[in-house]
């Protein structure tokens, strides 16, 4: 069967594969496990979770069949109702609590859902604990009785707590910058604008209606365009978008132009290595980022530790080496001091503090790098689990490596669930990108084809 855990957590149609019984047995299993891994007291106090969600309809249900799940299993819960995921990873980490529990499909639309667990910390599961969670779904254990079972009340001021942790990580006000905020009409709408506001930015939102039913509908990070139109329309200085659970984010330049989480991490990445905070001058990127990136940190003195996709591997690789920024082309940025996990809101306040610091426009400051042309093409019906070991593929992609030269790259990904290899090459001009694409994707195609 295949793993029920993906990338970030567990996600698929709400009501269909993520149904209320699966989130009470999760719920139960995370409990048992965690308790198991040592993340529990054995002092005779129950466990406390903290339990939050996006503004999706069908995270009502399934953030109450997790409360249930969890008290069950005799652990106190929190509620902090809608909170961006940053902001409940800030929670357990601030509060001491042993476990965090979010209800989000983040980017994706509105029928869909997901559940992400924290450990004690706001630090997300390694592989390992995830798959002893799944292996406990549906066993028989020992159901406490009477006070031994966890009770259920809101978190007071969950919010209010993360909005002044954000404010709080910054140097200086933002008096005197304009600011769009896309909240994606998601979580970063109960937080993300007043956080803006109260470091005296001026701040126009879009994207801000909670009843969730929209949520990353034609908005957010996947769907510039609005914010694009609402950065020009006012005059603003930069424009931030976030997804439904705002854990990344992707901004706009002043002239209209998209500043996406390379760049965003090269500015970053570039202020603490001038303020002697970027530890071994390393900045931690997933093999998506492009490699204009490593090319202008080169520049720099500053080297690229690479990870595979997923904000949760960049996070294992900053632990492991106690690195101070890492994140994702698509918009996760993590910042290491700050947080324990991508955080699009803190990342927006933190590029918007080097434009107030340096009085350098979004564009300037993005212009450090040059992005080389990308060309991606997903080769479907295809054997993926040959495609690093077929010796025509590999000396296919050896030959249009030589030919690239360090003027570029070929990377082949597999699908994590389809049966699909993903054929990516970056190369100085898009021509020469898409026609070494092509002609690796035939060899793929034809050597690989089920």
């Amino acid at each position: 069967m295949a793993r029920l855990f993906g990338t970030d957590g567990v996600r698929g149609r709400a009501n269909d594969d993520i149904t209320a019984e699966l989130a009470v047995e999760l719920s139960v299993g995370a409990a048992h496990v965690l308790g198991t891994f040592g993340a529990f007291e054995a002092d005779g106090k129950k466990p406390v979770a903290i339990v939050g969600r996006d503004t999706r309809p069908s995270g009502d249900f399934l953030a109450a069949a997790v409360s249930a799940g969890l008290a069950s299993a005799g652990v106190d819960v929190l509620d902090a109702g809608i909170i961006a995921t940053p902001g409940l990873a800030f929670l357990v980490q601030s509060t001491g609590a042993d476990l965090g529990v979010m209800i989000s499909a983040s980017h994706n639309p509105a029928p869909d859902n997901g559940i992400k667990f924290f450990a004690r910390g706001g630090v997300k599961l390694p592989d390992e604990v995830e798959d002893a969670i799944e292996a406990r779904l549906g066993e028989d254990w020992e159901r406490p009785q009477g006070t031994a079972v966890g009770t259920i009340r809101p978190y007071e001021n969950a919010v209010e707590q993360y909005v002044e942790h954000l404010v709080s990580t910054l140097d200086r006000p933002l008096t005197g910058l304009t600011v769009v905020a896309d909240c994606a009409n998601g979580a970063a709408s109960v937080s993300g604008p007043e956080a803006l506001r109260r470091t005296g930015a001026t701040v126009h939102v879009i994207g801000d209606r909670s009843d969730g039913g929209l949520i990353n509908d034609g908005v957010g990070s996947t769907h510039l365009g609005p914010l694009q139109a609402a950065v020009l329309e006012h005059g603003a200085d930069l424009g931030v978008a976030f997804d439904g659970d705002a854990d990344r984010c992707l901004a706009v330049a002043a002239d209209g132009e998209i500043v996406d989480g390379d760049q965003i991490m090269a500015i970053l990445a570039l202020d603490l290595k001038e303020r002697g905070k970027l530890h071994d001058d390393t900045l931690v990127v997933t093999v998506m980022s492009n490699l204009g990136l490593k090319l202008a940190m080169k520049e720099h003195g500053i080297t690229l530790a690479q990870t595979g996709v997923g904000d949760r591997y960049v996070l294992e690789e900053m632990n492991l080496g106690g690195y101070s920024v890492g994140g994702e082309q698509s918009g996760h940025v993590i910042l290491a001091e700050h947080a324990t996990t991508g955080d699009g809101e803190l990342t927006a306040l933190h590029l918007l503090q080097r434009i107030a610091a340096t009085g350098t426009s979004a564009r300037e400051l993005a212009d450090v790098m040059s992005r080389l042309p990308q060309a991606l093409i997903n080769v479907k019906g295809v054997d993926k689990a040959r495609a690093t070991i077929d010796h025509e593929v590999r000396d296919a992609v050896a030959e249009a490596e030589a030919e690239l030269g360090e003027s570029g790259r070929v990377l082949l990904r597999p699908s994590g669930t389809e049966p699909v290899v993903r054929v990516m090459v970056e190369a100085p001009t898009d021509e020469t990108a898409t026609a070494v694409a092509e002609r690796l994707a035939a060899v793929v195609q034809e050597r690989l084809a089920l």
